[in-house]
């Protein structure tokens, strides 16, 4: 069969899908490329929502991947607004939720991504409770912290992690009160342990934003519809306004499990089962992005997989898979990175090590003026490093992970040794 009689289907319309979609096109892929996306914008990249679209910082348009135009022009179907509900492996087709739809595939790329998880306590129906996941939530969330600046008002956050503490960043820098309740003894403790993790602390409360750590947000409490104060399950009240929901985010795998492709189990992110070439357990299907579990051995010295929520993710994954559906030699093994900015602080993190992963890390630099690099080691090979407010070193970071070779941890901390002389 040639190029032009096949059609490529592509579910899911973020940074993944929109990559993959123009990849095929750059790789000469002449056959139909049908790109469905649930959501009614133009694909757009998600890391602007929780820092410069959401602080006011970058216009509107500049989250989109591709201006609208250019899906026609590269003669991509473009379905905004639409679902799929249903994956007939056997008859190769999937079928639009919205008007019963069937259209055929000769490969399917699933980039569903992933949904913010839901607190469940009472009042959540309350009309002060957000979450931040879509550019609709950043547009909301936006004349919130607005509002809250200009009237002195409160914001609590449940839960420390990237998204939590972006935006408290972003709450603080409008004027608004923060209180951040976590149940962990750190902000980003699943992420980078309790030694990286009073960093981000300490940033935060010198800017203004309160902490409760060790307990859980029990209930939002309101009157007339409107918030005004949240508990915890250790007996404590605190005063609110708006409450961001931001404990962390959940694959959107359902269509896959109807269609009886491999999930991943919790312990390892879940997510859907993908090989080395983003492969799933049907050989004519592929997933990439937030959805996507993926071997790490490659990299993290030991047999895992991994699912990784970051943008870096699908900025690679999406065009790996659509090489993939090509037939191209691929094999996924990026090392996986990401970044955060919160005041006046810069980071890049690349690796993988969540705690009781690694035996050591190891500081170069000064921490105390954040900036510095992290190495978080097992058995003196790095596994991830994390650069603060020290930049053009993410390559040579990346060398080192991917060389597992043993380090001498007195040169991974003296600045003036090269990163690269430690790379064998």
């Amino acid at each position: 069969m040639v190029d032009a009689d096949q059609t490529f289907v592509i579910v899911g319309g973020g940074l993944a899908g929109a990559k993959a979609a123009e990849t095929l096109r750059a790789e000469g892929f002449t056959g139909r490329v049908i790109l469905i996306c649930d959501e009614r914008d133009h694909p757009y990249e998600r890391p602007p929502l929780s820092k410069g679209y959401l602080l006011g910082k970058e216009e509107r348009d500049s989250v989109f991947v591709h201006e609208p135009a250019w899906y026609a022009r590269n003669d991509i179907e473009l379905h905004l607004g639409q679902t799929v509900d249903r994956v007939d492996r056997t008859a190769k087709t999937v079928r639009f939720g919205d008007d019963g739809t069937i259209v055929r595939y000769d490969k399917l790329l699933l980039v569903t991504g992933a949904e913010p998880r839901r607190l469940d306590v009472p009042g959540t129906d309350l009309a002060g409770v957000h979450h931040l996941r879509r550019l609709a939530h950043a547009e909301r969330l936006k004349g919130v912290l607005q509002h809250l600046g200009r009237d002195n008002g409160h914001l609590v956050i449940a839960g420390a992690g990237w998204i939590g503490l972006e935006v408290a960043a972003a709450a603080r820098e409008y004027g608004a009160e923060v209180t951040v309740i976590e149940p962990e003894p750190t902000p980003l403790y699943g992420a980078l342990g309790p030694e990286l993790g009073n960093v981000f602390r300490e940033l935060h409360r010198e800017h203004g934003v309160r902490f409760h750590f060790g307990a859980r947000l029990t209930e939002i409490v309101g009157q007339d519809g409107m918030v005004l104060a949240v508990r915890t399950d250790d007996g404590e009240e605190h005063p609110a306004h708006d409450v961001l929901a931001a404990i962390g985010a959940a694959p959107r795998t359902a269509l896959a499990e109807a269609a009886g492709l491999e999930i991943a189990d919790r312990a390892h992110g879940g997510g859907i089962v993908v090989d080395e070439r983003l492969r799933t357990s049907d050989p004519d299907i592929h997933a990439a992005g937030d959805v996507a579990s993926f071997p790490l051995a490659r990299l993290a010295r030991f047999d895992t997989r991994v699912r990784v929520e970051h943008w870096a993710n699908a900025l690679n994954g999406g065009p790996a898979a659509a090489r993939a559906m090509l037939g191209r030699d691929v094999v996924y093994d990026r090392v996986p990175y990401f970044f955060t900015d919160q005041y006046d602080l810069g980071m890049e993190y690349s690796g993988w090590a969540p705690p009781g992963s690694y035996d050591e890390v190891v500081i170069r630099g000064d921490a105390g003026k954040r900036e510095f690099i992290a190495f978080w080691l097992r058995e003196a090979r790095v596994l991830a490093g994390m650069n603060v407010n020290v930049w053009d070193v993410t390559e040579q970071i990346q060398n080192l992970i991917r060389s597992g070779a043993r380090v001498n941890t007195e040169a991974l901390a003296a600045p003036h040794v090269p990163l690269d002389s430690l790379v064998p």
